[in-house]
């Protein structure tokens, strides 16, 4: 259905000054003896000719213009003339000695057309800024600029732009609790006849790109009603109060399509908690945002029950808990990472969209990327399909996911980043001594791959481990053994080099922080006991705190910290440095094969790290 815009009187009224304005500009510049006579203009030279042979009678001397009257005959005055004058103190003494009767001129006064212009323009510019501010604000009532109208996107039944459950996948129990919600928009009569109340609001919780956004799209694509989008940053404006007159417009549009769901992505731009002294006071543009959405979502009116609000935000930890309370957003449903099964439906998804070989299985596709989200998975299917076309392939082949994994995790090939021999030689026996260990530590996953081809920003070489199976919890054990792989690299250098280098950088900073976590978080110090010693997400969030993410401690519980954290790093690195003493010889077999080959991986590697020497573990010191 279309709507025929009306004009209103005030573009009218404007368009009519214009045209007027206009006219007269015109006649002023093209034709100006339609407003005056025009007076011929001379050289000063023939000015001043003329006063020396005594043929000027009058004279009007002014800054801009001199105006003289030259003699005439009986029948007729003399002409009157004029010139541009320079500067000349003679003057005067030369009209006084020809007898020229001279005067200063008067001060110029506004001719009546400037007068009129300078009635006329300054309502013009006003009516053409406010005529402005309405446009951009789509119509609607006059008064109402258009910095306080809702930015809201507007999705009704038939766009393009449709999503239902079936094109999301992954998140099962997400899409369970979501179903009522669609039942309730399609019947609210069968919920509200034994007086059931729809949850007000409900909250997606969960990592980027986990598709917190299409689950919203998919509720209102399942439920046929019309679906408003909008940002939580879109709400903040420089100016206090725009962002309340945008929640209050949001939802008073809302109420006029209801039944409808409004969407708000990434909430936490404006629902942060207000003591968290990210506000300045009581008049901070944030802070009367906020208030406005709890006072919109408050949910004592029933004739509002039928406008459900759904928001997304991957930092539940910040909002405020007054946005949480139930009346308004009362339900939370966790959007998580998906599991295999999960992986392998959304894989299917995008695998149909591109043209796949027969030989591609999906399954071990699926069973390589634990912990890919549903944009992770979506962009691996795009690299691979890049891939298959930048070899010109007709087809996406099985090399071309395993290629874009390495891509997604490690980062590009960067094979224009030549090392010289020695440094080949280090990196090569830095990637193996990590795979050696990770080979006897189970807790890191099984070794697939052993690369010297520098990848990424600052990677010279990898050793691509993957897990065989989902995992949700840590021993502590495997966390040792993660510790003992991360530092298998330092220790080969140090046992075939007798130096170091400054390539474990990252490895020494991701060693640390694993055995911080277990300290400080895990409770997995026989020192310290089952204690937490950091401040976890709750704070995340205040300036300060960045800078410690401690809790507040003793000098001597900070110095116990510190003493742990030190022996696990330094238990692993013992444990990587017997590791590879006691397989010298296949450490040295394998660097020499990689140095040659620059790539080890599949049944080939499989067959040289099968061929390992078990080392007993060494115990953590107590």
């Amino acid at each position: 259905m279309s709507i025929k815009p009306q004009v209103s009187w005030t573009k009218q009224i404007g368009n009519v000054l214009i045209l007027l304005a206009s006219a007269f500009l015109l006649a002023n510049i093209f034709l100006p003896g339609l407003f005056g006579t025009s007076i011929p203009r001379v050289p000063y030279s023939l000015f001043i000719e003329q006063v020396e042979d005594g043929n000027v009678t009058k004279a009007s001397l002014g800054q801009e213009e001199i105006r003289y009257q030259v003699k005439g005959t009986e029948n007729q005055p003399g002409q009157i003339l004029s010139t541009t004058p320079i500067f000349d103190l003679e003057l005067p003494k030369r009209l006084e000695a020809k007898g020229v009767e001279f005067a200063a001129a008067p001060a110029a006064r506004n001719s009546w057309l400037s007068s009129i212009l300078s009635w006329v323009l300054p309502p013009v510019i006003f009516v053409l800024v406010w005529q402005f501010f309405l446009n951009r604000g789509g119509g609607g009532p006059a008064g109402a600029l258009s910095i306080t109208k809702s930015k809201a996107k507007v999705y009704v039944e038939g766009d393009a732009t449709k999503t239902n459950f079936n094109d999301v996948a992954g998140v099962e129990e997400a899409k369970t609790e979501l179903q009522e919600i669609v039942e309730f928009l399609k019947n609210p009569q069968r919920f509200l006849q034994i007086g059931a109340r729809i949850p007000k609001g409900v909250l997606l919780i969960g990592p980027p790109g986990t598709g917190k956004t299409m689950l919203a799209k998919a509720v209102a694509g399942e439920a046929k009603v019309p679906f408003f989008s909008i940002s939580g940053s879109e709400f903040v404006e420089l100016f206090v109060g725009a962002g309340a007159a945008r929640v209050r417009d949001l939802f008073e549009q809302a109420k006029k399509k209801a039944p409808c769901i409004i969407f708000i992505d990434e909430l936490d731009a404006i629902g942060r908690s207000r003591s968290s002294g990210n506000f300045a006071g009581g008049n901070d543009e944030r802070e009367q945002t906020l208030n406005q959405l709890l006072t919109e979502m408050d949910g004592f009116s029933a004739g509002d029950a039928t406008v459900i609000v759904l928001a997304a935000t991957n930092r539940p930890e910040v909002l405020d808990p007054a946005l949480l309370r139930p009346g308004r957003f009362d339900r939370q449903v966790l959007v998580d990472r998906p599991d295999l099964a999960g992986r392998l439906k959304i894989l299917e998804i995008y695998a149909a969209k591109v043209k796949l070989d027969p030989s591609v299985d999906i399954k071990t596709i699926a069973t390589r990327t634990p912990g890919f989200a549903g944009a992770d998975l979506s962009n691996l299917v795009n690299e691979a399909a890049l891939l298959a076309a930048r070899n010109n392939r007709t087809t996406v082949a099985q090399e071309d996911f395993n290629e874009a994994v390495e891509r997604v995790v490690a980062g590009l090939e960067k094979k224009s980043r030549v090392l010289n021999d020695k440094e080949k030689k280090i990196v090569a026996y830095h990637e193996v001594g990590h795979a050696l260990v990770g080979k006897m530590m189970p807790g890191g996953g099984k070794v697939s791959k052993i690369s010297i081809v520098p990848r990424g920003m600052a990677a010279l070489g990898y050793t691509l481990q993957m897990p065989t199976e989902d995992r949700f919890l840590m021993e502590e054990s495997e966390l040792h053994d993660q510790i003992a792989t991360l530092l298998g690299g330092r220790a080969a250098e140090e046992l075939v080099f007798d130096s170091i280098t400054t390539g474990a950088a990252n490895d020494l900073q991701r060693a640390t922080d694993l055995a911080e976590r277990m300290v400080t978080t895990y409770g997995m110090s026989k020192v310290l006991g089952p204690l937490a010693y950091d401040k976890g997400q709750q704070n995340s969030f205040l300036g300060d705190a960045m800078f410690n993410p401690r809790r507040s401690v003793s000098d001597e519980t900070a110095k116990a910290i510190d003493n742990e954290v030190k022996e696990l790093v330094e238990n692993g690195h013992r444990q990587a440095r017997a590791i590879l003493h006691a397989n010298r010889e296949l450490l040295e077999k394998i660097a020499e094969k990689i140095l040659e080959t620059e790539v080890i991986e599949g049944d080939q590697l499989q067959e040289l790290l099968d061929q390992i020497k078990p080392v007993e573990r060494i115990t953590v010191s107590a």
